[in-house]
């Protein structure tokens, strides 16, 4: 099964539903796993449940056999879609660069090519001996960035 096919098919139904797709892939075995996140609120069971509906209303499994998993993008999912990105403006996120650097920090803005990231660091400042915490809000390219995903604090 073709995956723009499903989005072209889908995505109006998924979107009156209140949610949009963040990724749809289909194996050769023809395993289609659809996921779904919501601009406000968490996907819900009833919110998978409604899109495995849409999806079995558009494509009979007698005319082509698929397995079908619908779920939610999840907290330990890197975002894949602006949507994603805009919904955690304000929110704390992990994001992990090409070549391994790290960062805590809060997400301020976002766009097709980029994202904005507010956070404190501990640098050498002139004249002073110890490091010391400096704000910083910089514009980050999405090609030096490997992933964003929220942060969850673990205490």
């Amino acid at each position: 099964m073709d995956k723009k096919l499903i989005l072209s098919a889908i995505t109006p139904d998924v979107e009156a539903l209140g949610a949009f797709i963040v990724d749809v892939t289909v194996s050769a075995a023809n395993d289609i796993e659809i996921i779904i996140e919501k601009d406000t609120d968490s996907v819900t069971w009833d919110d998978c449940s409604a899109v495995d509906k849409v999806f079995h209303e558009k494509f009979s499994q007698d005319e082509e056999d698929y397995a079908l998993t619908v779920s939610s993008a999840g907290l330990d999912r890197p975002f894949k879609v602006l949507r994603q990105y805009r919904k955690a403006i304000g929110q704390q996120v992990d994001v992990k660069f090409r070549g391994g650097k790290r960062l805590i920090a809060t997400l301020t803005d976002a766009d097709e090519e980029s994202v904005t990231l507010s956070y404190t660091a501990l640098e050498a400042v002139e004249g002073k001996k110890k490091k010391e915490k400096v704000e910083h809000n910089d514009r980050f390219p999405l090609t030096e960035i490997n992933a964003v995903t929220p942060y969850i604090e673990v205490k």
